[in-house]
């Protein structure tokens, strides 16, 4: 009995130390929290404007992020072709000679060229783009280059689709693109006409362009390879001069009496040259123009001004020369 109650009191001890310990309650873990400053946004980079390059005449590159809003035209055919393509209000000053069209006389006038550069009135109109064509020289481009300007040089066309090209020129350099083909639609569509009409025909008149006949025993004329020439011959004619070149030619009145043309077109006539004066002179009643009073007077600046009113000049042309095929 002894031992059964030693044996219970083993097992009560052995049961009291294999039961769990009742568990503790742990404290709760705070964590600080830091303010931090929010962080700036990453910079990011301005746009770069887009830059337009334009290659002129002379191989002078000029590079603009916008268009030119300031133009100074320096001569008369640039003045011509920049109203013409829409550009008109860019301009902001011309040459004493840009006489056309009439808003081009409301321009401020730098004057002539021809003689000392009009520095100071250039500079005063604060220019962002010089536009000249040929009848300007390359000293005098580089004389404008090295007062700071941009200047933009443009060759004379030799036939009219020269002129379609520079009209083009111009209308992306002033960003009037779409002016300018509308322009060169109207202005192709004209020369066509004339063509056509002209192809019906067979005869080919001989004509002599007379640019000043003070001396009438020497006439100055102008030969080949000028755009007059090219008017003459797409107007179904013949230059009497064609013998001759250049823009300037002097033909003596024996030889033009030997050519004996049958139209004379008198681009004297605003010098007060008529035809009446015409019939007065010396020998001159042989010739068979002069014979059949085929004198006709014609605008210089029509012909020889390389713009868009040259396809003027090709329709007046052929009109005095095949005045049938016109009516």
């Amino acid at each position: 009995m002894k031992k059964l109650f030693a044996l219970i009191f083993i097992l009560s001890i052995l049961l009291g130390a294999c039961t769990p310990a009742a568990p503790q309650t742990a404290e709760p873990i705070v964590e600080e929290v830091v303010p931090t400053k929010a962080l700036p946004p990453e910079p990011t980079e301005e746009p770069q404007p887009e830059v337009m390059t334009f290659v002129d005449g002379l191989g002078n590159t000029l590079e603009f992020t916008e268009y030119p809003q300031a133009i100074v035209s320096i001569s008369a055919s640039t003045t011509e072709v920049l109203f013409a393509i829409g550009a008109g209000d860019q301009v902001v000053g011309r040459d004493e000679y840009s006489l056309y069209p009439e808003e081009a006389l409301e321009v401020t006038s730098i004057g002539a060229l021809w003689e000392e550069l009009p520095a100071e009135a250039i500079l005063a109109l604060e220019p962002d783009l010089i536009v000249a064509a040929e009848i300007i020289s390359e000293e005098q481009v580089l004389a404008l280059q090295e007062l700071g300007l941009n200047v933009y040089w443009q060759a004379n066309p030799t036939d009219y689709e020269g002129l379609w090209q520079n009209l083009r020129n111009f209308g992306m350099l002033t960003g009037h693109e779409e002016e300018t083909e509308t322009l060169i639609v109207d202005l192709e569509a004209r020369v066509e006409i004339v063509q056509e009409k002209i192809a019906t025909s067979s005869f080919l008149p001989s004509v002599f362009y007379e640019l000043d006949a003070t001396d009438p025993a020497n006439p100055w004329t102008t030969g080949s390879g000028t755009f007059i020439d090219y008017i003459i011959t797409t107007a179904g004619g013949t230059n009497a001069a064609s013998e001759l070149e250049g823009d300037y030619a002097q033909i003596g009145s024996e030889a033009l009496i030997a050519i004996n043309p049958d139209v004379i077109l008198l681009a004297d006539a605003p010098y007060g040259v008529t035809p009446e004066a015409v019939l007065e002179r010396s020998g001159w009643d042989v010739i068979a123009a002069v014979a059949e009073n085929a004198l006709y007077p014609i605008d210089p600046n029509m012909m020889s001004v390389p713009g868009p009113r040259l396809v003027d000049a090709l329709e007046e042309t052929a009109k005095l020369l095949h005045p049938e095929l016109f009516e």
